[in-house]
């Protein structure tokens, strides 16, 4: 393929990939899968987006009169209902990505054997798919909390911005990584599920970090400090229940340095999700 630039021209071998940059490239093209996707997610629904308001509304009320007044964990943790949704919601950014992420080969495999794109377009859309159906539930949240007196500043802005970036590139790297191996090999959906079902209980979200602190040796909860989904959880607490000031509410220790570690996390698993990826993507029209 002959491609001009100025005076030059470059001779590209047909078909060649230059991984997540042609992604970029082909901007527009990820912008239609997208659109198709939440498309599909809505059509024939009478209230379309409407549901993704009212699903989050209620599930705080559920929260809020089950867990906090019938069970009493509000007097446990203010705020319980906040506290609890704040972190499911980004960790359901994070199932949905990595789960759709994982899948998004094999459900476009009558496109991929037809014509060439670049194949790292079905895991980055479905990072962003889940991104664009995660941000009417943060909306709630905001609002949710908004009512209770939440009164952020930019550093609690700026958690909430930094949780999105830890998961959108985490979930991107993992869809990859699992994505190119579940063409050949169908257990990694599974397994995937098997993480998805643990990834609630293995963060934050249900209980307190004191919890696991006095319970677990020093090193283990480094490693538990360690797991950029935890980081990401406690960062949105931080954006979203701290502006709250609950009682007693403390930070994870070293928040800040373990967040920058999560994203150094998620930027290595990014890279080494590419690499197996283009190591496996010969395979992809066969095995599909």
């Amino acid at each position: 393929m002959r491609v001009e630039s100025g005076d030059t021209a470059v001779l590209r071998e047909p078909g060649r990939s230059r991984g997540l940059w042609d992604v970029f490239g082909h901007r527009h093209l990820l912008n239609l899968i997208v659109r198709k996707e939440i498309q599909i997610r809505y059509r024939g629904s009478v209230f379309g987006w409407l549901w993704s308001y009212v699903k989050p509304l209620v599930q705080f009320l559920v929260f809020y009169v089950a867990l906090g007044v019938f069970m009493q964990l509000n007097k446990s943790i203010d705020f319980y209902a906040i506290y609890i949704l704040s972190g499911i919601t980004i960790v359901t950014f994070f199932n949905e990505a990595f789960s759709n992420g994982t899948r998004s080969l094999v459900d476009n495999a009558a496109l991929i054997k037809k014509i060439y794109l670049p194949r790292e377009m079905f895991p980055a859309a479905s990072m962003l798919v889940a991104m664009v159906n995660s941000l009417p539930q943060i909306v709630v949240v905001v609002a949710i909390s908004a009512f209770f007196g939440w009164t952020p500043g930019a550093t609690q802005i700026g958690a909430l911005l930094l949780g999105l970036v830890i998961i959108a590139v985490l979930s991107t790297g993992l869809g990859m990584l699992f994505g190119a191996i579940n063409v050949t090999f169908r257990d990694a959906q599974s397994f995937v599920e098997i993480i998805v079902m643990c990834a609630v209980w293995a963060s934050p979200v249900m209980y307190h970090w004191d919890m696991v602190a006095s319970k677990v040796p020093d090193w283990l909860f480094t490693l538990y400090r360690l797991n950029p989904l935890t980081q990401a959880v406690e960062l949105f607490h931080y954006g979203l229940w701290f502006p709250l000031h609950p009682r007693d509410a403390r930070p994870i220790p070293d928040m800040w340095m373990y967040s920058g570690l999560a994203l150094l996390t998620a930027v290595v698993i990014l890279f080494i999700g590419q690499f197996v990826f283009r190591r496996l993507e010969g395979r992809f029209a066969q095995d599909l």
